[in-house]
């Protein structure tokens, strides 16, 4: 048994059309990077809102203060806001906080409460500047 091809008669302007699809794969490949980032995007930013809702539960504060204080922590570890906020997470289900970690959030948790009474000196073992001319 023999195949015959029969091309159809609009064959050109298939091919015209094959190479506008290589440029539209290509958008195609684009678009599906930029979801990806989004979507990852998303995931981090809902881990960042679940623990900004623990610890506005933990130290009673709003969310301005509860995300400044991950944002804290943060800096002081040289980590990504989504990672210390997934840390926070698995540190409520039960997941140890590494010691740094442990250490920021000390010293997040103290700077918060000194605000929130209203307090602006500086710890007992810093030199007041107030004795300085």
């Amino acid at each position: 048994m023999q195949r015959t091809t029969l091309l159809p008669e609009n064959w050109w302007d298939l091919r015209a059309e094959a190479v506008a699809g290589e440029a539209a794969a290509q958008d195609v490949v684009a678009l599906r990077a930029e979801n990806d980032q989004l979507r990852r995007a998303l995931a981090g930013r809902m881990v960042i809102d679940q623990a900004c809702g623990m610890v506005m539960v933990l130290a009673p504060c709003r969310r301005g203060p509860a995300r400044n204080l991950l944002v804290d922590i943060s800096r002081q570890c040289h980590t990504q806001l989504p990672d210390v906020s997934a840390a926070v997470v698995a540190a409520w289900e039960g997941e140890p906080l590494s010691r740094l970690m442990q250490r920021a959030l000390r010293d997040a948790l103290r700077r918060l409460y000194a605000e929130d009474r209203g307090c602006d000196a500086p710890p007992a073992d810093e030199p007041s500047a107030r004795g300085r001319p």
